[in-house]
């Protein structure tokens, strides 16, 4: 769901990328946001007010708010002729390599995607369902890259886990993404305390009150401005992570430039991002990041610094 902010002459981008997981669609969104009335706000500087506002109307709805608040900093930023990055104080020369994903599939599908992906200096390897050493041999045969995994809760047992990161820190990887269940904190924190590779939780964090629940059990988070409702959220995210020392990435949804740039303003404050998803779609509706040489590098442009490229529906 892709959404418009408009304010005297300014328009403000945002958008809602909804994984059925997430419990939300077309639908859902809509009725959330026929709920809305931004009218009653004469000032798109009241930025906390306002998305206090679109928070408090229902409960959840995290993707459908988080196309507002996108919209919103658009709109501000644009008002304000200044990219996001800037306003918070970044220096978009600190921004990081991007990861690009390699999904689960035969050893050969895997080796011709992981050529298909020479130029990024980091790939995220998904695993999980039972042929793991297999996929890190298939990648392992044609790069020598460094590579993240991401197991999506795959791993049960807690000792097998332990021994497949052993694997994975033999074979040149950076981090883990959630390995097991989130409902087994106990087990993930036993892996946490004896895994050589930082532990990161993804499925198990969403907003912002889940910090608190995964410190301890986890090296650090995974923050997605689809699930937590949007830049507000996200920043409020990394400050309680960075003041807890845990690791920080920003993560994203298969999306349009929309999304995955408003993102990347947040960019130079992470440890590692994956900001591959509009590089995942062949019907991109707005230009934005780039990625060279593997590194996110954010637009001269002000707001979350997209351009709309088709004419396109916004509601």
């Amino acid at each position: 769901m892709l959404t418009k902010i408009r304010f005297g002459d300014y328009e403000g981008y945002g958008e809602a990328s909804m994984p059925p997981y997430l419990g939300e669609s077309h639908e859902t969104a809509a009725a959330f946001y026929r709920k809305l009335n931004l009218a009653q706000f004469n000032d798109p500087m009241r930025m906390e007010e306002i998305i206090d506002y679109v928070d408090n109307i229902a409960p959840g709805n995290h993707a459908a708010k988080c196309s507002i608040d996108i919209a919103l900093h658009d709109l501000v930023g644009k008002m304000l002729n200044e990219p996001w990055y800037r306003l918070w104080g970044f220096s978009k020369e600190k921004t990081p390599s991007t990861s690009f994903t390699i999904g689960i599939d035969s050893p050969e599908k895997v080796k011709e995607k992981t050529r298909e992906a020479a130029g990024f200096n980091i790939l995220k390897i998904k695993l999980g369902r039972g042929t793991d050493k297999e996929i890190i041999e298939a990648v392992r045969s044609v790069t020598d890259v460094p590579v993240c995994v991401d197991v999506n809760q795959g791993w049960k047992d807690k000792n097998e886990a332990l021994d497949m990161v052993h694997f994975l820190n033999e074979n040149g990887c950076v981090f883990v993404e959630q390995p097991m269940p989130k409902d087994q904190p106990d087990d993930v924190a036993w892996l946490t305390e004896n895994s050589p590779l930082p532990i990161m939780a993804d499925e198990a964090v969403q907003d912002f009150a889940d910090i608190k629940k995964v410190y301890g059990v986890y090296s650090g988070v995974n923050i997605k401005l689809e699930k937590c409702g949007g830049l507000r959220h996200a920043h409020m995210m990394m400050d309680a992570a960075r003041a807890l020392d845990m690791k920080v990435m920003i993560g994203c949804m298969t999306a349009t430039s929309c999304a995955v740039t408003a993102g990347a303003q947040l960019s130079p404050f992470v440890d590692w991002a994956d900001l591959d998803g509009n590089l995942l779609i062949k019907n991109d509706v707005f230009e934005g990041l780039k990625v060279e040489k593997g590194k996110i590098v954010l637009p001269d442009a002000p707001g979350i610094g997209v351009k709309k490229i088709s004419d396109i529906g916004l509601v």
